[in-house]
């Protein structure tokens, strides 16, 4: 068996105990002609050893087919290749097709679910689906009402079917789920509805729950002990959440989990990232509302946690803690560590040691970043670990019904789900970035199951002084906390990254553009434009010994729903339609997946 030698993956996948993961998966991903994982492997490097497509060839790569999804907007995510089949996934409906990579893409089977369609009006930010995953002989579909369903892979069956959540209430599902050993893990969206976030692990044989761990409320049902699980190092103490809201709020205090999961089977924890507090009112909150807006730590087989780290406390902004947490072992100090990258929602980039949640390195990956100055680094501070607000842009010091302006990062972020990627080749990460600021104006409101639960207003715009554009895709040092370099973009870079060997890293634009840039330089080596928008992530796999890249396009999303949506007051869509408005004339609502080879 070749084994796919991935920077953190080489530790993780060639240790002794990689047999703790689910032996199919571990199988797919040493394979690198193959997909098996929205996040590539389970160290979410999204790097391929794929080198056949490089940097003195990628100039010269071509379309080689095309698939339309029969779907319009928005196509987040991306197919999965297991043996000479594709798997591809829509958005809602949330349709899946297995396509013969033998036969010109021959459609094998489809499986078209049946939702009731009033889901989508409790979607927040379009109607979005981040992909499927495999493992022992199936295919995991997270539906957007909230059901998950195990599919037969050689012919589409039915194996098992189970819904996780109430959409009635706000709850529904558009994070891709990964299969761990012989549970798959799942969270639930909806911070905008006042849900109560969550993680449930199903049993891969039959669906039934294995466990459920809350991400606020008593220690039991959030799944820690208050001796052992810790927060920078310490203890976080009996009743930690119940005692950082005011009364029963942590009941519908947010916190949802719908943005990506990585795995380490050497330490047998999985991680992943918590959702904001609602509601978006801040000054209807008080305290630190533990634990949304965190990074957790849990053992794979019991759910029970072992660190926390809570990045932006009693959230004022919307800056979700969800972005994916990129595992690598690297050297600091002249030792090697077990690391863990997170670019945030806040503008901060975020490396810890992911064994025991020490905090290493936290710094800005947008010079516009403004809303703090900084996170204290110093152990005896009783701020550590705490971003330094700056008062200018508190909207609660500020006040309810009074306009915050000039907040950069916008809400959604320095960077959102896009995921970034890992080169083991350079040590460097390459990550989509969003270049946006904001004003924003809370206001109280109240809480009625399945209605939104937002209470504030926001308009979006380019970061003032600076190149007049929305993105950035930019190399950045996790352990120096720098910025290599920097690439502009007229609008945000809503485009999952793929790192190759070839020294060649791709993503995709809001107006359509696939993308390859030299690994080590940042310059551009190739574009071609798609029909549509691209806020899918690029992949690549191998088929007959031949390399292909694929995307794919379809507006929408948070950035595009605009389009995806119709909207057009420039504060719809939670801020994002008036930012984006340009964005109507560079694209157009679309459905396709593009591959691309090299002749030859």
């Amino acid at each position: 068996m070749k084994l796919t030698l991935t920077g953190a993956t080489v530790a993780l996948l060639l240790s002794s105990s990689a047999v703790l993961a689910n032996d199919s998966v571990h199988e797919a991903i040493a394979n690198p002609g193959q997909m098996a994982l929205p996040t590539m492997d389970y160290a979410n490097t999204r790097y391929s050893e794929l080198d056949q497509i490089n940097r003195d060839n990628v100039g010269d790569m071509r379309v080689a087919w095309t698939f339309s999804t029969g779907v319009l907007r928005g196509h987040e995510g991306a197919p999965l290749v297991i043996g000479d089949v594709m798997y591809v996934h829509t958005p809602f409906p949330n349709n899946v097709y297995a396509l013969d990579l033998n036969d010109n893409g021959r459609i094998i089977w489809r499986y078209e679910p049946v939702q009731d369609p009033s889901v989508i009006a409790v979607m927040c930010c379009d109607t979005v689906n981040r992909g499927l995953a495999y493992a022992d002989g199936m295919i995991f579909l997270p539906q957007a009402d909230t059901t998950v369903v195990a599919l037969d892979a050689a012919n589409g069956e039915v194996k098992w079917s189970t819904k996780i959540g109430d959409p009635a209430i706000g709850e529904t599902l558009t994070m891709a789920t990964m299969p761990v050993k012989d549970k798959l893990m799942v969270g639930i969206s909806g911070g905008e509805y006042g849900v109560r976030g969550r993680v449930t692990a199903l049993n891969l044989a039959d669906g039934t729950e294995a466990w459920k761990a809350y991400s606020t409320g008593p220690d039991d049902e959030m799944l820690v002990d208050p001796e052992t699980t810790t927060h920078l190092g310490k203890p976080i103490g009996a009743d930690s959440s119940l005692d950082s809201w005011e009364g029963d709020q942590w009941k519908i205090g947010g916190g949802p989990i719908w943005g990506w999961f990585s795995y380490d089977p050497d330490l047998n924890l999985f991680y992943y990232g918590t959702g904001n507090p609602s509601t978006w009112n801040a000054a209807q909150r008080p305290g630190d509302n533990k634990w949304s807006m965190t990074i957790m730590a849990r053992d794979a087989d019991t759910g029970m946690a072992k660190w926390f780290y809570q990045m932006t406390p009693h959230d004022e902004w919307d800056y979700d803690g969800v972005n994916e947490n990129i595992l690598t072992d690297q050297e600091v100090d002249g030792q090697m560590r077990k690391l863990l990258t997170h670019f945030d929602r806040n503008g901060f980039a975020y490396t810890l040691d992911r064994e025991t949640g020490e905090l290493l390195v936290a710094e800005k990956f947008d010079p516009a970043v403004n809303w703090a100055t900084h996170v204290e680094m110093d152990p005896d501070s009783d701020q550590y670990g705490r971003p330094q607000v700056v008062a200018q842009y508190s909207t609660e010091q500020n006040g309810e019904d009074e306009n915050t302006t000039g907040v950069c990062p916008a809400a959604l972020g320095s960077k959102d789900m896009q995921p970034a990627a890992y080169s083991p080749k350079t040590n460097v990460f390459y990550v989509p970035t969003n270049h946006v600021c904001m004003d924003y104006e809370p206001f109280r409101v109240a809480y009625t199951a399945g209605q939104p639960y937002v209470g504030a207003t926001l308009s979006m715009f380019p970061a003032p002084d600076s190149h007049g554009g929305m993105g950035n895709f930019i190399a950045w040092d996790n352990i120096k906390g720098e910025i290599l370099w920097s690439n502009p973009e007229q609008f945000s870079v809503w485009s999952g990254a793929l790192a190759t060997a070839g020294d060649v890293v791709f993503y995709g634009t809001l107006e359509g553009y696939l993308k390859a840039v030299d690994a080590d330089s940042g310059d551009e080596l190739y574009r071609f434009k798609t029909p549509s928008g691209i806020i899918g992530n690029v992949m690549t796999y191998m088929h007959n010994d031949k390399q292909y890249i694929g995307v794919l396009s379809g507006v929408g999303g948070w950035a595009g729903i605009g389009l995806a949506a119709g909207l057009t007051g420039s504060t719809e869509g939670l801020g994002a339609v008036g930012g984006y408005a340009a964005l109507a004339d560079y694209t157009a609502l679309g459905g396709q997946l593009t591959v691309f080879e090299v002749p030859g």
